[in-house]
């Protein structure tokens, strides 16, 4: 499989898809979201792979956000189309029958962390971050951060994340849930494998099954949650504050929120 933003290789039955734009943190532009779309529609339809590792390329992130450039243009109608086609993707990755494991090895910022969150489970390395700093931008999460979050890690530790927009450590996610286990920069990719490869050796079947009951818990709620989620951040969308707050960033200034 060739792409334009992402690198695809096999290793046995494990598929890894590695996010492959380092000289932008390897931030989620629409087409980087399509090619994710893609790459996962095919690993489904593969008997070959069993399992998936989803990381990023390069050593300072994993996903360090949406496309800020695109998301600055943004219209009330195009936010909401905005948020619902990344909800469509990560509910795609979520609801696979495979096994995917989130190998987070630096920055998971908004979007990426939001991508994590779609993933079954988390491993970290050391040097990474997690937050969702929408609010520093003068929006909320819009990929899911605000109903996946709070299902992780409890109502008040995502309210905390998600209003302040501070990031946390690889050990504080830790403690809190969002990650399983912090391993040493060097041995993060060796170490999904090594559960992955635990995993496949399973009855496959069973792996299916069990999957699909344990995302059954949480669905109904989920994706009303999501599609409320998408309204709002659509709402902010078109405020002031959004656009000074998205301005800001691109232009490397503090932005001066006018509450409008």
């Amino acid at each position: 499989m060739n792409f334009n933003n992402l690198l695809f290789e096999q290793i046995d039955n494990i598929g890894i898809v590695k996010i492959n734009r380092p000289d932008k943190l390897n931030a989620l532009n629409r087409e980087t979201l399509t090619e994710l779309k893609t790459v996962f529609e095919v690993i489904q339809n593969d008997d070959s792979i069993f399992s998936v590792i989803l990381t990023g390329s390069g050593e300072k992130a994993f996903v360090a956000g949406a496309d800020i450039s695109e998301l600055n243009r943004l219209s009330m109608l195009e936010g909401k189309k905005f948020a619902e086609f990344g909800q469509e993707i990560f509910n795609f990755i979520e609801n696979m029958e495979k096994p995917v494991l989130a190998a987070v090895n630096g920055f998971a910022l908004g979007g990426g962390c939001e991508l994590a969150l779609a993933c079954h489970f988390r491993y970290a390395s050391e040097n990474a971050k997690f937050g969702q700093p929408e609010v520093n931008l003068g929006i909320i999460p819009g990929y899911g951060g605000t109903q996946r979050l709070p299902r992780l890690v409890g109502k008040g530790r995502a309210i905390e994340m998600i209003l302040t927009g501070n990031l946390i450590s690889a050990e504080e996610a830790l403690s809190i849930g969002l990650v399983n286990k912090v391993w040493k920069k060097e041995e993060l990719l060796d170490k999904s494998i090594e559960t992955l490869k635990t995993i496949n050796s399973k009855g496959q079947q069973a792996i299916r099954l069990a999957i699909k009951a344990i995302n059954a818990a949480t669905t109904d709620n989920l994706n009303s949650g999501l599609n409320y989620e998408a309204i709002l951040f659509a709402l902010g969308c078109g405020t002031n504050d959004f656009k000074e707050g998205t301005s800001a960033f691109l232009e490397k200034r503090k932005p001066n929120f006018t509450n409008s």
